[in-house]
């Protein structure tokens, strides 16, 4: 019987806001996944353990969720006035496919953190103890994102008292600015791609029911929660242990992509499960949070649930945020109403581990609505360094 060596990659393991994924250099991998390439796809989808028909990822270092089944690749920026590039990779759990179509907003997080940990911010920027403001150049959707990221003696501080719902142990506050986080594609578009604030979504099988669809952070189908029977209060258990409920959330997703014009078949949203994502809202109600903590009507302005890769997410996506933020900002929207109506620059909503607050700069020019910057606070934290190991035969 044959065998073939394993070969080992320079990889970092790292935590950043709700989410973990391995991090490389550009530089480190093999020659031929430093280009994009089903080599690259190939030695991610080994690096997490996928495609794992058993849905556990036991033979690699995925955790067998959307929030852990993740790449990203930094490297020095190709874009004036920017210290990185960073490019990400949503490695699906059981199926043959990597999705490059979106960002992550909390590994974004561990972006900033990394680029100084990897040697991307020149030294002379970088202060003994303060803050150091790293200029990332997110490459999957072509947009700027500030992270200022506090150091200690030289050094990336990662532990301190910033508490994140959905993490357990208190860090270091990161702040991330998403500039212009609008997706508006390679032919350009509008925040409202449709060229509404609601429209009514028409889904086969399902139903017609108003929504909002909006391109902010990540492209993002938002409904009322009152509207497919739930009330915004739901925990993971109550959704993705219930197969009808996620084919009926996808049929939602699926019309919701067909109308953006992200897909042009519905066969398509089959390996584009990254974007857009699918999420309800409901106006305050008190409920009690996977860690078993109470949330009040009084701490929060609306509740949100979101899916992502297929899956009720255990707290909200980075970008998901985003563009709750924006909506939230817009006058009008579902997202707006739910909690309350009118102008507002910041909304705190509740998830099912807890609360978010995120704040966005949305204004309408020449009457077509636009956001300017999306503001909110992760955290991040190196896990473990050094290589990962993959066969020799995998690309």
């Amino acid at each position: 019987m044959s065998s073939v060596p394993q070969i080992k990659i320079p990889a970092t393991y790292m935590r950043g806001g709700t989410s973990k994924g391995v991090f490389f250099r550009l530089e480190d991998l093999p020659e031929a996944a430093q280009v994009p390439g089903k080599a690259r796809d190939k030695i991610f989808q080994r690096v997490i353990g996928s495609p794992d028909p058993y849905g556990a990822h036991i033979d690699g270092m995925g955790g067998a969720t959307s929030s852990t089944s993740k790449c990203v690749i930094l490297s020095k920026s190709t874009q004036p006035n920017h210290d990185v590039d960073y490019l990400y990779g949503q490695i699906s759990i059981d199926k043959d496919f990597v999705d490059w179509s979106g960002n992550c907003g909390n590994l974004s997080t561990g972006a900033g953190a990394f680029a100084i940990h990897a040697g991307y911010v020149d030294a002379a920027r970088i202060p003994q103890n303060g803050m150091c403001t790293v200029r990332i150049w997110q490459a999957n959707i072509k947009k700027t994102i500030i992270a200022h990221v506090p150091i200690t003696n030289g050094q990336v501080q990662e532990t301190g008292d910033f508490e994140l719902d959905g993490v357990t142990f208190p860090a270091a506050e990161i702040v991330l600015e998403f500039l212009d986080p609008s997706d508006e594609g390679e032919d350009g578009g509008s925040l409202f791609p449709t060229g509404n604030l609601v429209d009514q979504l028409e889904v086969p099988g399902v139903g017609s029911f108003p929504a909002t669809m909006i391109t902010a952070g990540i492209p993002t189908v938002f409904v009322n929660a009152e509207d497919i029977g739930y009330t915004g209060t739901e925990l993971r258990e109550a959704i993705n242990t219930d197969p009808a409920a996620l084919a009926r959330l996808e049929k939602i997703r699926v019309a919701g992509a067909l109308r953006m014009g992200l897909i042009k078949t519905p066969e398509e949203a089959a390996t584009r499960q990254h974007t857009p994502k699918i999420a309800f809202v409901a106006k305050p109600k008190n409920y009690t949070s996977s860690s078993g903590k109470a949330v009040t009507t009084d701490e929060v302005d609306l509740l949100v649930r979101a899916l992502s890769m297929g899956k009720l997410h255990h707290a909200m996506m980075g970008t998901a945020a985003v563009a709750i933020g924006t909506a939230a900002a817009v006058p009008g929207t579902l997202v707006n109403l739910a909690a309350g109506g009118g102008e507002r620059q910041a909304v705190r909503f509740g998830h099912p581990s807890g609360t978010l607050r995120v704040g966005a700069e949305a204004k309408q020019i020449k009457g077509e609505w636009t956001v300017t910057k999306a503001i909110m606070s992760r955290s991040a934290r190196i896990l473990m360094e050094g290589w990962v190991r993959i066969p020799g035969d995998t690309f």
